[in-house]
């Protein structure tokens, strides 16, 4: 292709993977926030309200390789539509498993809800796959902030979803997830049928390769690339402990609000506000990563981390600081995902990406699976500002890791 029809075909991959996203967001806050709540009913114990933020965030990054591998070989088209419908069947599930009452079953519905999560993240990449000249950040940030829509909206959805599950005889709290399985199946539908020509394919069509050497797709050889390159093993750090703060205090703030009396929809319009932070201003995170650097808003994501953790924390009997420091986290995650994940593109040879991108994923979930999964014990034996307390341990590894890591970036990052 030439340079300008890759710019046209870069347009619409952006345009179809915001519109995937915008439905796919939906699913969100109610894996995160309801699941939670149905974890601790069904399991009988507020000690395994963690455990959906766990086993979503588990699933995230078991599906992260496969679904990278399946890119590779066959396009971001086919990944993406499979993951979707992964999650079509975890929203199911969840119904089921509050109809019987059966804990284990929740929690497999949860794992494959944790597909959901899987496809947003590996859309972020695909807006970088087309060699283009244009903004690599600016477009990866678009396509995070497309998930604000239908994430802020779907926690505001509970209340409608509850009406619509008791009329149709659904288990309390399962209503939401009915908007769930129509979000994801317009999901699928629009990465299907969107995404062609793929946009992974032409990218590898593009690539000059050497004759009779084919790149490895494995855990071993991303692990050698990230040996080979100091910096993407730092932006992969950065974004998994990233993840690890927001995912332990986020799963944890429904139960905490419940147990001050809130009832479902004040705990929805929290969680609401928590997502704008995390995907709305994605833009302006992603123009500060291209006009003052990567590693800059990475940090910037760190030190509104400290600032959330500190109202949370110190604010955990006054909802409007709770409201507060929800927000913030989602801040401080967007400016540190944005910038981690644009770091990770530019930094690896076109080549390595795919596989590189997919251990990225995984890694960011098993490390947000840790968090939710200690943080449900934390709140259990400290309370709620123990759980912020805690949240700052992998802050301080971060910016630990930027100010003596031995890390050599070009000028530009």
């Amino acid at each position: 292709m030439r340079p300008s029809e890759l710019d046209i075909l870069q347009r619409k991959t952006v345009k179809v993977l915001t519109s995937g996203q915008i439905l796919g967001g939906f699913g969100l806050g109610s894996t995160l926030s309801i699941g939670s709540l149905l974890a601790a009913e069904l399991s009988g114990s507020e000690a395994w309200a963690g455990s959906a933020a766990t086993f979503s965030t588990l699933g995230a990054a078991t599906w992260a390789i496969p679904l990278a591998r399946l890119a590779f070989a066959k396009g971001r088209r086919v990944s993406l539509a499979t993951g979707a419908a992964l999650a079509i069947s975890g929203a199911m599930l969840v119904i089921t498993a509050a109809a019987i009452h059966f804990f284990p079953l929740l929690l497999v519905a949860l794992f494959l809800l944790g597909g959901g999560s899987a496809v947003g993240l590996q859309a972020r990449f695909a807006a970088t796959d087309i060699p283009t000249e244009g903004s690599k950040a600016r477009d990866l940030s678009i396509v995070v902030w497309a998930t604000t829509i239908g994430a802020v909206i779907g926690p505001n959805m509970f209340g409608p979803g509850e009406i619509v599950g008791h009329a149709l005889g659904l288990p309390t709290l399962t209503g939401p997830f009915l908007f769930t399985i129509m979000a994801q199946l317009g999901a699928t539908t629009v990465f299907w049928f969107g995404l062609r020509p793929d946009p992974l394919l032409v990218a590898k069509s593009q690539q000059v390769e050497i004759k009779g050497i084919k790149p490895k797709v494995s855990f071993a050889s991303a692990i050698a690339t990230l040996k080979a390159y100091p910096l993407a093993a730092f932006a992969v750090m950065s974004i998994a402990l990233s993840h690890m703060v927001m995912v332990s205090v986020m799963a944890m703030t429904p139960i905490h609000m419940k147990s001050m009396g809130y009832d479902l929809v004040v705990v929805g319009f929290t969680i609401s506000l928590h997502i704008a932070g995390m995907y709305a201003f994605s833009p302006i995170f992603g123009w500060f990563a291209d006009k003052f650097g990567r590693m800059r808003t990475i940090l910037l994501g760190q030190l509104i981390y400290v600032a959330a953790l500190a109202f949370a924390g110190f604010g955990a009997d006054d909802r409007f600081l709770v409201t507060l420091g929800l927000f913030l986290l989602g801040l401080g995650w967007s400016a540190s995902t944005v910038g981690g994940s644009a770091l990770l593109t530019e930094t690896l040879p076109p080549l390595e990406k795919t596989n590189v991108q997919g251990l990225s994923d995984s890694s960011m979930n098993l490390a947000g699976a840790f968090g939710g999964g200690v943080a449900g014990s934390i709140l259990a034996v400290f309370a709620f500002v123990g759980v912020n307390a805690a949240a700052l341990i992998p802050v301080v590894l971060i910016v630990l890791a930027a100010t003596f890591g031995k890390l050599k970036a070009p000028t530009a990052l």
